[in-house]
């Protein structure tokens, strides 16, 4: 067989390794912030040295993450984007991505290429698809109000900072004898630029006034089943109302206030009376004076009338007489 059937044989079967292996891809996972790992599972059975081979990664977009060119980086092919990101682990055949972003999802190429005499023959390929993921953080329960009168209770639930978005997101009401789950409309937004999500809910509901009551909320993140739980937050059970104890200091209190009152308005009454009898002898005396007075001057008048008639009376006598002398002198 001829050097040249040798070649077109190799060559053969190179394409068609490379058609195998492209035709699988492999699934790696990445958490938002940390490293992920593009692999490239090169099996180098001709002990092939780096100087020999021409490697670099590609994203879906067919920008280049990292080439290693007969053993030198060559960072100037490198997209902006991905420039000081990566690492090549020679050991793994395997480049590392660090700080990953929600954005860094999607399909991942490796390619590694021969660098012979005849230029470069391409000897392996694989594909990779990297999905991302954040943790939301615990689930919080706030308890907005607490309407004692109609036993009904006010709360929200909230959880930041995931990818990807969440299922659902409810409350469990849990009492010594049932579970009970109440479920509400997810409230989602997303960070423009980090792109995680936000999620809340608010939910109200009545609980029997004398049952200890603890709530839990669960946020479910995929189909998988995979939960996130809320501390609880408990709600203890509300005592029968009692009537008030007596306060014997109050009773005390308001005793000797009435007993001050009664004093007071006795005394008063005593004093009043005090001063009527006082002021009962001066004024009959004012009377009787009043009237003294009175009567005097009313004889006085008498007196005065009558020793008046009696002037009056003896002039007329004297006139009488001196008109008889009169008569009798003529």
């Amino acid at each position: 067989m001829g050097l040249g059937c040798t070649m077109g044989l190799r060559s053969t079967l190179v394409v068609m390794a490379l058609l195998l292996s492209g035709a699988a891809s492999l699934k790696s996972q990445a958490y938002f912030s940390e490293t992920g790992e593009l692999p490239c599972h090169f099996t180098n059975s001709q002990n092939l040295s780096l100087d020999e081979l021409v490697i670099f990664w590609q994203d879906q977009d067919n920008l280049v993450l990292y080439e290693l060119y007969r053993g030198q980086e060559k960072p100037h092919n490198v997209h902006s984007k991905y420039m000081g990101r990566t690492s090549f682990d020679q050991a793994t055949w395997t480049l590392k991505l660090h700080n990953v972003q929600i954005k860094d999802k999607g399909s991942y190429q490796c390619f590694i290429h021969h660098k012979g005499p005849h230029g470069l023959v391409p000897i392996h390929q694989m594909s990779s698809d990297l999905s991302v993921l954040a943790n939301f953080s615990q689930p919080e329960i706030n308890l907005l109000t607490n309407d004692t009168e109609n036993s009904i209770i006010n709360l929200t639930c909230s959880s930041t900072q995931g990818y990807p978005e969440p299922q659902r997101m409810y409350m469990l009401l849990k009492t010594k004898n049932s579970t009970t789950e109440h479920g509400a409309v997810m409230n989602i937004s997303q960070n423009n630029i980090t792109k995680l999500y936000n999620v809340s809910i608010s939910v109200s509901f009545s609980i029997p006034p004398e049952t200890n009551v603890s709530v839990l909320c669960v946020l479910q993140l995929d189909s998988t089943k995979t939960q996130l739980f809320s501390p609880p937050c408990n709600i203890d059970a509300k005592p029968p109302v009692q009537p008030p104890a007596p306060d014997h200091k109050l009773w005390i209190a308001a005793l000797l206030v009435i007993v001050v009152i009664v004093c007071g308005m006795t005394s008063f009454v005593t004093l009043r009376k005090r001063k009527k009898k006082q002021l009962g002898p001066s004024n009959e005396c004012g009377e009787t004076i009043k009237m003294n007075r009175k009567e005097s001057k009313q004889t006085e008048n008498r007196e005065v009338h009558e020793r008046s008639d009696e002037a009056q009376c003896d002039v007329k006598i004297l006139k009488t007489a001196s008109d008889d002398n009169s008569a009798t002198e003529f």
